[in-house]
């Protein structure tokens, strides 16, 4: 009977910690040049097992409320900003290491420049943080955003 409990105890308590290896939620990127906290991302799962994320806040001091996607070439030009989906597509890999999970297989779109790039995310530091990459062909860049919620 105490081994029943005291197994049930070690599920749910681990269960917040799994619940955390995973892109979806509140994230804040940073800028690459000042450091400083640039927007804040929310990823959800849209049916299926594919994520998707918004832009939901702008953080950097000169960003204009009405500002568009000037610079983007799909349905998402002269678009707002804020709630524009970045993300698109992203699934769950065939994990090697199930401890690391990663997520790959979709784009993300930079709004300062319009173009998308082959998105892989791998959640780090037990889900604290996600290591987001996009990349063109061997080229691309990774940034880690801190997770909000």
């Amino acid at each position: 009977m105490y081994k029943a409990i005291a197994a049930i105890v070690l599920i749910v308590g681990a269960c917040p910690a799994w619940a955390q290896m995973t892109p979806e939620g509140l994230w804040r990127n940073i800028d690459d040049k000042t450091g400083e906290a640039k927007a804040e991302i929310r990823i959800r799962d849209v049916g299926g097992g594919v994520l998707n994320g918004a832009l939901e806040k702008r953080l950097s001091k000169d960003a204009k409320p009405d500002e568009v996607c000037k610079e983007c070439s799909d349905d998402r030009k002269d678009k707002p900003l804020v709630g524009l989906e970045i993300i698109r597509g992203a699934r769950k890999a065939e994990a090697k290491d199930a401890a690391q999970p990663v997520w790959e297989g979709g784009k993300i779109l930079d709004p300062e420049n319009g173009r998308n790039y082959t998105l892989r995310m791998t959640p780090i530091e037990g889900g604290k943080k996600l290591e987001v990459r996009g990349s063109v062909g061997p080229f691309g860049r990774t940034q880690t955003w801190i997770r909000v919620q």
